[in-house]
């Protein structure tokens, strides 16, 4: 085969995935990006361009921040939370222990689970007086409390059930990578006297980084995307207290049919994710590559 038959031939290969990847990716991030320069339309006022009007509105709104600052605080719940868990029940399953097949099945069933099915779970756990957690605390004489209803513990309500839907998933990569370890290294570290807690430290974490960099980009990303549980669950009260930046441009998009000011929240999270994903590539591209 010539060179310019290989050429084509390459192109050729390539048109289905890069079709695919423009249709559903490219073109509805710059569909948005325009939508947001304009006014909300309607049948009697059309829509027009107004610039950056929205984005203006949307730093004036106080809703946005408060769903922002929900949402920062919603990640820094989940991410640290649910990478150490993994990590440590990777470590715990990838051990020789009776019943290890199981052991496995169990913390990565919650993964499998659809979200509103783990979101109906959770919501019987939470019901005030009916519900599991009230009833443990009925045990040892201690009032019940309203979870989901209560703006002070409706977020953390809402950590503590991401994190035990998600550190299982999380759970099997780093389980996949600690099984190509050599364990020469360990043998070695046994014999110059290495603790556990030094030989994890200086050896079993450090190999760990690239999958650790993959976790990482995707726990940041499913903490922006969570829609599913907030339906069920709160509907993003009470009073926003549980109300995430995903959920806000639903809400906007289909129940205020705002579809243009939900673009320029869409815009803003796109930023943000993309700026949070380089971040961590730079930020953990010495460690990964020891340099």
């Amino acid at each position: 085969m010539s060179g310019s038959l290989r050429h084509v031939y390459g192109w050729l290969l390539l048109t289905p995935a890069a079709i695919l990847l423009i249709a559903f990716t490219h073109y509805p991030t710059v569909a948005t990006l325009v939508e947001s320069l304009f006014s909300r339309g309607s049948a009697i006022r059309p829509s027009k361009f107004i610039g950056a009007a929205n984005y203006e509105a949307m730093l004036d709104d106080p809703v946005f921040w408060e769903v922002l600052g929900n949402n920062l605080w919603f990640a820094l719940g989940t991410i640290p939370t649910s990478v150490a868990l993994a990590i440590a029940m990777a470590l715990l399953v990838n051990r020789a222990l009776p019943g290890r097949g199981f052991l496995r099945l169990a913390y990565f069933t919650p993964t499998i689970l659809p979200m509103i099915a783990v979101a109906n779970i959770w919501l019987f756990f939470y019901s005030p007086d009916i519900g599991l957690l009230d009833n443990i605390l009925g045990v040892f004489g201690l009032p019940g409390h309203n979870w989901l209803g209560d703006p002070d513990t409706v977020l953390g309500a809402i950590i503590v059930m991401t994190v035990w839907k998600e550190a299982g998933f999380f759970m099997i990569f780093y389980l996949a990578a600690l099984q190509t370890l050599p364990p020469e290294l360990e043998e070695a570290a046994k014999l110059e006297g290495a603790s556990r807690w030094y030989y994890f430290r200086r050896v079993v974490f450090p190999l760990l980084m690239p999958t650790t960099l993959f976790v990482l980009v995707n726990a940041v990303l499913n903490s922006f995307k969570l829609v599913d549980h907030l339906f069920v669950l709160t509907k993003g009260g009470p009073d926003n207290a549980s109300n995430l930046l995903l959920y806000y441009i639903y809400e906007n998009a289909f129940s205020y049919f705002d579809a243009n000011y939900a673009a320029t929240l869409t815009v803003v999270l796109l930023v943000l994710l993309a700026i949070m994903a380089l971040a961590q590539f730079f930020f953990l591209d010495r460690r990964i590559h020891y340099r």
